[in-house]
C-alpha cells in the first residue's frame, strides 16, 4: 500500500512537471508569434551597428505582429497578411527586419517566409526621398537619416572613381537604360502611402508596377503613352498598402532598397531593439561588450 502511495506520488510529479513544460512552451510560442523573435546576423551589410554574428531580439508588438498561413507560406503558396495593430508606426532611422521582397526575381514580388534581411528605415510612407552625391535626402525633413559616415566614404569614393576597386555596382533601382539613376544621384521618388493615389504615366509605370502588380495580381503594360492593367485602361492608381525604402548602414557592402526599390509594409517583421548575444566567428568567442546593447 505504501509502495502504491509513493508511484501515485512520483506519477503526480511528473504530470505537474510536463503540465508545466507545456504551459512554458506554449507561453513561448506565443510570445514568439505575438510579441519579440530572436534573428542571427549573417553578414556586414548593418555595421557598425549590427556585426556579423550579432543576435538580436525584433519587436513584434510596437508595430503590430503579423498573422499568416505558415505551412501555406513555407510551401510557396500565395498568402494573406494580416497585421495586428500596434501603438507606433515604423519610423526613420528604425533597424527592421523583413522578409526580402524579390528572392526569385528583380521584376517580382514574391514572399519567402525563409529569407529575411535586416536594414535600416530610411523612408516612410508618403516620403520623398532623393541621393544627391550618395547622401539621402527626404523633403521636409532636415536631421541626418541612415548613417552618415558611410554616406561620407562612398560619396569619397565615387568622387575619386575608385568604383572597380570597391566592387561598388553604380546602377541602381529601377535598373532602366531610359532612366539615368545610380546610387549616387537618385529621385525624386515618392514613399506610396496607403491610399494616396498617382496618376498613371510612362515614369510611374516603371517606378512602381513592381509593387502594382503585386498588389492586383495582374499585368501592367504600356501601349505607347497609355497604361494596361490586365486589359483595363487606367488613368490613376490608388495604393492598397504602405511602403518603405530601406539601407545597410555598411551602403558600400548592402543589397538595399537602392538596387532592387520599395519594401511593402507587410513583409516587416518588425524592429530590431536590443543585441542579446554576440559571437566572434572568428575567434569562437563572445563578444562581452555587445551583450545587452540596444540598436540604434
Amino acid at each position: 500500500m505504501k509502495e502504491q502511495k509513493q508511484v501515485s506520488k512520483w506519477v503526480n510529479r511528473l504530470m505537474n512537471i510536463f503540465y508545466y513544460l507545456c504551459l512554458l512552451i506554449v507561453v513561448l510560442v506565443v510570445l514568439q508569434v505575438f510579441a519579440f523573435t530572436s534573428f542571427k546576423i549573417p553578414s556586414d551589410s548593418m555595421e557598425p551597428s549590427l556585426l556579423d554574428g550579432d543576435y538580436i531580439l525584433v519587436d513584434k508588438c510596437s508595430g503590430g505582429a503579423r498573422l499568416f498561413n505558415v505551412l501555406d507560406a513555407v510551401n510557396k503558396k500565395e498568402v494573406n497578411i494580416h497585421r495586428m495593430p500596434g501603438w507606433r508606426n515604423f519610423e526613420q532611422n528604425d533597424v527592421l527586419v523583413f522578409n526580402f521582397p524579390y528572392p526569385g526575381r528583380w521584376d517580382s514580388i514574391a514572399f519567402d517566409v525563409m529569407r529575411y534581411y535586416v536594414k535600416r528605415c530610411i523612408a516612410v510612407p508618403g516620403d520623398t526621398l532623393e541621393i544627391e552625391k550618395a547622401h539621402y535626402k527626404i523633403r521636409g525633413y532636415n536631421q541626418n537619416i541612415g548613417n552618415k559616415t558611410a554616406q561620407d566614404d562612398l560619396q569619397e569614393i565615387l568622387d575619386q572613381k575608385w568604383i572597380d576597386e570597391n566592387n561598388i555596382v553604380l546602377k541602381s533601382y529601377p535598373n532602366d537604360e531610359n532612366l539615368d539613376w545610380t546610387i549616387e544621384t537618385f529621385g525624386p521618388l515618392y514613399i506610396p502611402k496607403k491610399g494616396s493615389s498617382l496618376k498613371m504615366t510612362a515614369l510611374n509605370k516603371l517606378l512602381y508596377g513592381n509593387v502594382i502588380e503585386w498588389e492586383q495580381k495582374k499585368k501592367l503594360t504600356l501601349k505607347g503613352d497609355s497604361v494596361l492593367l490586365g486589359d483595363s485602361l487606367i488613368h490613376n492608381y490608388r495604393f492598397r498598402e504602405n511602403y518603405y525604402f530601406v539601407s545597410g548602414d555598411k551602403m558600400m557592402n548592402s543589397q538595399d532598397s537602392r538596387y532592387w526599390g520599395l519594401l511593402p509594409e507587410p513583409y516587416i517583421v518588425g524592429r530590431a531593439v536590443l543585441i542579446w548575444k554576440s559571437i566572434d566567428r572568428m575567434a569562437d568567442s563572445l563578444r562581452w561588450k555587445r551583450i545587452l546593447r540596444k540598436v540604434k
